[in-house]
């Protein structure tokens, strides 16, 4: 079967939930670091009806992404990406979140602006953090995520986290990752826009999925998780189905036509409460 196919990378809660929900009738190619998470993934998909590939790869290696968007290529016309890989303060050292969440997502915003389709859609899935570091990221930081080339990303003070301790450096690591992922799509959009295609971002806030819970849970985050969960307007959880209902929006051709380039914060409105002091973040 060759057609119109979805890419999802990262098969986590939220890839999941994008594969299922917009996988079908498609040809769906999902790929991940981990061929046993695909696997079990894939298997009940495929039992279901769904047309489905799988391709292991690890999005911080540049060339690793571009077989994958090859493979992409191969298997019809590329006209939809969702990109979730990540890793979290919780889950990685801050290395491996820059490699994974900064270098990873501009490798793949790059190759894939290569194949996208006329009239076809990318999302990348940043985070709630992006928005509350953004102050702290000035112009030339800006200018500097924009355009740098992926390997260079990280060349910045702001990286230099080896004074902090552990935790602290990775979460704001973290963080400056996920601006620096809504500061690329917004500079790539236009690029996709020659194209025919458009580029967004969806910012979620804590999400029930296997990573949120791990984030929740941990010990030095807690307490401002806590808060951002019984606090926000919302007062619960979001859900990876949530996530999925905006990416479907974003990727819609029709109802999304005029939408790229911007982030859509998917939060329950955490942001709204750090802004207005409702929220305290310790």
């Amino acid at each position: 079967m060759t057609g119109s196919v979805l890419t999802v990378i990262g098969v986590g809660g939220m890839g999941e939930a994008v594969a299922r929900r917009l996988g079908h009738g498609r040809v769906l190619l999902l790929a991940d670091v981990d061929a046993e998470s695909l696997d079990r993934v894939a298997d009940p998909l495929a039992r279901s009806g769904y047309h489905v590939h799988r391709h292991v790869v690890d999005v911080s290696d540049g060339a690793a992404v571009a077989e994958l968007a090859a493979r992409a290529v191969s298997l019809g016309s590329v006209d939809a990406l969702v990109h979730t890989a990540g890793v979290s303060p919780a889950q990685a050292p801050a290395e491996r979140i820059v490699a994974v969440d900064l270098i990873g997502t501009a490798h793949v915003v790059g190759e894939f602006g290569r194949v996208i389709a006329s009239g076809g859609a990318g999302v990348v899935i940043a985070s709630v953090a992006g928005h509350i570091f953004a102050d702290a990221v000035d112009a030339q930081a800006t200018e500097h995520f924009a355009h740098a080339s992926a390997a260079s990303l990280p060349d910045l003070e702001l990286f230099d986290v080896a004074a902090l301790p552990a935790d602290l450096g990775r979460a704001v690591t973290y963080g400056y990752c996920k601006r620096a992922n809504q500061i690329r799509v917004q500079y790539a959009a236009p690029g996709w826009g020659d194209r025919g295609a458009r580029l967004n971002s969806v910012s979620p806030g804590v999400i029930a999925t296997e990573m949120g819970w791990t984030e929740f849970s941990a010990d030095f985050a807690h307490s401002s998780y806590e808060a951002m969960v019984t606090r926000c307007a919302a007062a619960r959880f979001g859900t990876a189905e949530d996530v999925a209902a905006a990416v479907e929006f974003l990727l819609d051709p029709v109802r999304a036509s005029f939408v790229t380039g911007t982030d859509l914060l998917v939060d329950g409105g955490v942001v709204a409460g750090v802004r207005s002091g409702r929220i305290p973040l310790t």
